[in-house]
């Protein structure tokens, strides 16, 4: 974990959080190595239990590349006897039938770092899928990028990546933020211009490690550029907005906000730029994750050990996405336009009872992996 002596709260916090998630993770296996899409608050009290609900490639997934940097012992323990690099190669397959280019991008990521297989398959999916005039979120475009640095000591990736980088590069805005879908006008007038928390992370990431493994200052510049923007504008308690305005790089929308965002998503992209050469942001990383135990919009505890979990988010009292959907609008017409008293009558607080397998996933790669950046350039 890359906290100096001066952050001994914060990691002392941060190995049982990660114990959680190794707990957590053990309750959630499902047979045939997969795990759920959600475990959902039974009753409305910690220790009331969780039930499981559906079943999700991509966080299987995760779980695959978080589990890898755990003892072999605790792999077989949670998954049956089998590894996390076997995981990994399971979830080949499944990939390459689906239409989910996110997923496909994740296998193939999954598959070369955590298994060291070249998945040309699903290589040559992303790459049909990222061909000009198509339109893909810019979160399955980042998670290409970094698919295929991960695989390009393993088979030939140049095409791809320079699809990927180039819709990266051309999508970002002059704030420094990234939209939710390239090109931007497949997103519609009324949300061409928000991009969301997942499309910053990611992004700052594929191009953080492309710009160590290839020198690239473009690529770095751009990573650096995005980090700073959602930095400035983290909340008073350490909240990672959701939703952004592209065009002046300001907030569209605070909630929810999302405990993995505190916790994992954040610090992976972070401290990948942070390894990569970039800026140091664990202050801000470490004001991210105290929000967990102290936060302004409830008492309610985020941290539920008896069930293994922690707690989705904070929203609002509101129906669903209503607030969402109301500034995505107002600030479509006039930048920077928010309806006056939303917050007062729709205030936060509102805690999600679920807790997703991705979540304990990213937050053991975000904290366990280190020297993936570094080994990515020796492996050139």
């Amino acid at each position: 974990m890359l906290l100096s002596p001066a952050f001994a709260d914060t990691r002392k916090r941060l190995l049982e959080f990660c114990d959680l998630a190794v707990k957590g993770l053990s309750r959630m296996a499902m047979s045939g190595m997969r795990f759920p899409h959600t475990m959902r608050s039974i009753g409305n009290r910690n220790g009331s239990g969780t039930k499981a609900e559906g079943d999700n490639l991509r966080y299987t997934i995760n779980v695959a590349q978080g589990l890898l940097w755990t003892p072999i012992s605790t792999q077989r323990r949670i998954l049956g006897g089998k590894t996390a690099a076997e995981l990994a190669l399971s979830c080949i397959s499944r990939a390459a039938r689906s239409d989910d280019t996110g997923a496909i991008a994740l296998a193939a990521w999954a598959a070369a770092e955590t298994a060291g297989v070249y998945a040309k398959g699903l290589l040559d999916l992303l790459e049909n899928a990222l061909r000009p005039g198509a339109s893909v979120e810019t979160v399955s475009c980042a998670w290409t990028l970094t698919a295929a640095l991960a695989a390009r000591h393993l088979g030939d990736t140049r095409e791809l990546e320079k699809l990927a980088t180039d819709r990266l590069l051309a999508s970002q805005s002059d704030s420094g933020l990234f939209p939710h879908v390239t090109p931007t006008s497949a997103a519609g007038w009324g949300r061409s211009h928000v991009g969301c928390f997942a499309d910053q992370v990611y992004s700052i990431q594929a191009l953080a490690r492309l710009g160590y493994v290839d020198r690239d200052d473009r690529a770095m510049r751009a990573s650096e550029a995005c980090a700073a923007r959602i930095v400035a504008l983290q909340g008073p308690a350490g909240q990672w907005w959701w939703h952004y305005d592209t065009r002046d790089g300001s907030v569209v929308e605070g909630y929810p906000v999302y405990s993995v965002h505190q916790h994992a998503m954040a610090p992976m992209a972070l401290l990948d730029l942070q390894e990569a050469g970039g800026a140091d942001h664990r202050d801000a990383l470490a004001k991210g994750l105290k929000w967990i135990d102290e936060r302004p919009e409830t008492k309610e505890a985020m941290v539920s050990v008896e069930d293994g979990v922690i707690w989705r988010k904070v929203g609002r009292s509101e129906p669903p996405k209503l607030v969402r959907t109301i500034s995505a609008a107002t600030t479509a017409i006039k930048t920077g336009w928010h309806l006056p008293g939303l917050d007062v009558t729709m205030p936060p607080g509102k805690v999600d009872r679920e807790c997703r397998p991705y979540e304990f996933g990213w937050m053991l790669y975000a904290w366990r992996s280190r020297g993936v950046v570094q080994q990515l350039r020796a492996n050139t």
